[in-house]
């Protein structure tokens, strides 16, 4: 067989875990690619008889699997840089929601701008995660508070990976803030979002999972429960913004419904960290959202660890609470603010991203039969990669087999 490509002379941090190698780490490796996908790690002995159409050395570089950015909202218009301004002179997130601003002013903005405008800045933003080392991005509606206009940024998500060397997941946000005008009708909002918003998105292919705000600024558990057996009903799995603010238990109730995820989690419990391990459930920590809200407390690192949770880290790219476009700085703030490990974060951005997006059995590892998508970097070890602060990203970006 002749392969597409072969790379050569690299450090290779696989994430196929072995007897005494958590990291499934290969000195002097070789990767065989064809059909953009990977169908030989080994050693570069191991691979020594095999041809390819195209050999590269890599000199030495360090080789990961492309990082994953599972938790954004990369589809808005306009910025909320003012309320950058009223964070810094004290306002807090519920007191800018009060004022008028929050989500409510990006959903203004958003609506405000044709969708040639949303996806022009939204690719703006999607480039430089792609930069940073991004292969595969989830991307977020929730700016649209109806039907209609949740439906129009789940189609331009999709719209924005077309002719990008980039993999977009869609989310249907569907419960992110409730209107203002619909605050005397709250339960016909809720009722809208799970008899019409859900079955059109799932009818028309535009998202694979669900998410909701679970919080008391936002949706209660029993109206976050009620879309879930929707989003089942409708072969959608879900997530859920969770514990940001307060214990809402909607850790535990995200894995009473095999969520694939659970983000955010500053005061998440014993009781809901031992559900999403029993679940499955993926802890995505967001250290963007903390830093930019000047948060106190932290998620409990230790009690994920204990209950062997799995933790992933995302940008939470976002207009008003974690403007971050940079997925190695993400990694970074999980080190200096979380504690996390270097090895943690990267893990948090490689294989436990993909866990949180459904993905494990395609990417956020380097194994045969996965594609190949992957990030070379120039460094000496992989603990820079959370250790240098706004590291530009890797040196080659590869998607699917080719550089890109």
């Amino acid at each position: 067989m002749m392969w597409d490509r072969l790379l050569v002379d690299c450090n290779i941090a696989t994430f196929v875990e072995s007897p005494g190698n958590p990291l499934g780490l290969i000195e002097n490796g070789a990767i065989g690619v064809a059909d953009g996908k990977i169908v030989r790690v080994g050693k570069r002995t191991e691979l020594a008889g095999f041809r390819a159409r195209r050999v590269d050395a890599l000199g030495g570089a360090w080789l990961t699997p492309g990082l994953i950015d599972c938790h954004t909202h990369l589809v808005f218009g306009g910025t909320r840089a003012d309320e950058h301004a009223m964070r810094r002179a004290g306002a807090t997130y519920e007191q800018i929601a009060e004022a008028g601003g929050g989500i409510g002013a990006t959903v203004k903005r958003t609506a405000a701008a044709s969708d040639e405008q949303l996806l022009e800045q939204s690719r703006r933003r999607l480039h430089a995660l792609m930069r940073g080392g991004c292969t595969t991005v989830e991307v977020k509606s929730g700016y649209g508070l109806d039907p209609a206009s949740e439906l129009r940024l789940l189609k331009i998500a999709g719209e924005l990976g077309e002719g990008e060397a980039v993999r977009i997941v869609p989310t249907l946000l569907a419960l992110h803030a409730l209107p203002a005008d619909k605050r005397d009708r709250r339960a016909q909002y809720v009722g809208d979002v799970v008899d019409k918003l859900i079955p059109a998105a799932a009818k028309q292919g535009l998202a694979t999972s669900v998410d909701a705000f679970c919080e008391t600024i936002a949706f209660t558990p029993e109206e976050v429960e009620r879309l879930f057996k929707a989003a089942a009903h409708h072969g959608l799995r879900v997530r859920l913004h969770a514990e940001q603010l307060s214990n809402q238990h909607g850790a535990a109730l995200a894995a009473q419904y095999r969520a694939l995820s659970a983000d955010h989690l500053e005061h998440l419990d014993e009781a809901g960290a031992k559900a999403m391990a029993a679940a499955g459930t993926v802890a995505v920590l967001l250290p963007g959202a903390y830093y930019a809200l000047q948060e106190k407390k932290t998620p409990p690192v230790a009690l994920l660890r204990k209950h062997k949770v799995p933790i992933a880290i995302a940008t939470d790219c976002n207009p008003g609470t974690s403007p971050l476009l940079s997925p190695t700085l993400a990694m970074n703030m999980a080190c200096t603010l979380f504690g996390l490990t270097p090895e943690e974060a990267l893990a948090g951005m490689t294989t436990n991203a993909a866990r949180a997006l459904g993905l494990a059995h395609s990417v956020g590892s380097i194994a045969a039969g996965k594609q190949a998508d992957l990030c070379a970097w120039r460094i000496e070890s992989l603990a820079e990669l959370g250790y240098w602060v706004g590291l530009p990203g890797p040196e080659r970006r590869i998607f699917n087999g080719a550089d890109s």
